[in-house]
């Protein structure tokens, strides 16, 4: 009986790598997931991910944009093991979105994967996503 708890405690551990696998390298290629969701088309599922080289020793990264008043606290993005930083968020169809990175509660970041910048009135960019 052990034997197989083990042999499925570890398949599923195999399973979860190969799905982390996956999305790290769809995120390789685009930054940027967008999922347009047949059950709600007037929403999409945006996937943001901060690579662990644009914010190394991050231990905290939270995304703030024109999606949520840029309220720099209530978008928690998650840390994976590689050291990337994620959150999906539901945003509305047919708009561009500004936003940018809040690392550890003291310096901003661009998105590397971004559709495009616009400055903005501090001096620097903003990350746009369109939708």
């Amino acid at each position: 009986m052990k034997k197989k708890i083990k042999k499925k405690a570890l398949s599923m551990k195999e399973a979860a790598k190969k799905t982390a696998n996956k999305l790290k390298m769809s995120f390789e290629k685009n930054g940027i997931k967008k999922q347009y969701p047949k059950t709600s088309p007037a929403k999409c599922k945006v996937t943001f991910r901060l690579p662990k080289d644009a914010a190394p020793d991050a231990q905290k990264v939270t995304i703030a944009g024109d999606f949520n008043g840029w309220n720099k606290e209530n978008a928690l993005m998650t840390r994976f093991n590689t050291g990337d930083f994620v959150v999906s968020l539901e945003l509305e169809q047919g708009k561009e979105y500004r936003y940018r990175y809040f690392i550890d509660g003291v310096r901003w970041e661009n998105d590397w994967y971004a559709d495009k910048y616009v400055p903005n009135a501090y001096g620097c960019d903003d990350s746009v996503v369109i939708v």
